[in-house]
């Protein structure tokens, strides 16, 4: 099934000609099995994956993630020192980091609409999401103080280890009925961020006032919330990637989607710290 997460869409693990297949929720939630077929997938008399020399694994899936990270967060750093966010350059470093928000964006729907990953793809689109995310906290933590960047650092990481920690208790469940809510929610609160940005950009201000004041405080807490829910969504993909032997490159996705997803909340994350520290 193709899975999407808050800010593109993207393959998830899917069936192809080699057989092996990916996250299904409708199936799951059925009760049958969508990696019948494939002739790597769990062994029915012993219940346990077959062998299969190329099929991803978690330190796969660990290691391609660090490398995406990695990229991003080196990218993001030699921004952070290189662009200089005064106000005499601060026009220049915003255009920069728009740019390389838009390049990063087409790297990521030219993957998305791949049928395999290509990891330069998927490195290319995280060096540029970091020159972005770089030029944004630069300038936050120039404006607003530098407390704000690592409390939105820290937000971040305590989201991803609190659903890691709930699925793996499997206080989380991910069914047919779980992903319909998180897309058709995620569709209304990006419609609803289009005509909030369409409205600044026409109206002047802060549009509709969806992110500034009380109300950018609800709106970014409940896009760190559908973050979470991604989140849960690409930990599904990789336990089933793994378990019914899904080949090794599709750790790369893995990678691409939770590196994606971490973006997300960490952008709302910055969003709310923001506007609370503005408040005060």
């Amino acid at each position: 099934m193709r899975s999407s997460n808050p800010v593109f869409s993207r393959r998830g693990f899917s069936r192809d000609n080699g057989g092996y297949a990916g996250f299904d929720a409708q199936h799951q939630q059925a009760g049958t099995n969508p990696y019948a077929t494939n002739p790597y997938a769990t062994d029915p008399a012993t219940g346990m994956p077959q062998a299969r020399t190329n099929a991803m694994t978690m330190d796969d899936v660990v290691s391609r993630t660090a490398m995406t990270l990695g990229t991003l967060i080196v990218t993001a750093t030699l921004s952070w020192v290189l662009l200089p966010v005064d106000p005499e350059n601060l026009g220049t470093s915003y255009a920069i980091g728009i740019g390389a928000a838009l390049v990063a964006f087409v790297f990521a729907m030219i993957q998305s609409f791949k049928s395999k990953p290509v990891p330069g793809l998927i490195l290319a689109y995280s060096a540029f999401e970091g020159v972005f995310l770089g030029v944004i906290s630069a300038a936050v933590s120039t404006y607003l103080g530098p407390g704000v960047v690592m409390q939105a650092v820290m937000g971040t990481m305590c989201v991803f280890a609190a659903v890691l920690f709930a699925y793996k208790m499997r206080w989380i469940r991910v069914t047919r009925r779980f992903y319909g809510f998180v897309m058709a929610a995620t569709l209304g609160f990006i419609l609803l961020m289009l005509v909030n940005t369409l409205f600044a950009v026409f109206g002047g201000g802060d549009g509709l006032g969806f992110r500034s004041g009380g109300l950018g405080l609800l709106f970014g807490a409940i896009g760190v919330i559908l973050g979470a829910c991604f989140l849960a969504l690409d930990f599904k993909q990789v336990e089933d990637g793994i378990t019914y032997g899904a080949p090794r490159e599709e750790s790369w996705l893995a990678a691409f989607a939770l590196t994606m997803t971490l973006v997300w909340i960490y952008v709302e994350m910055l969003r709310i710290f923001s506007i609370l520290s503005g408040d005060d």
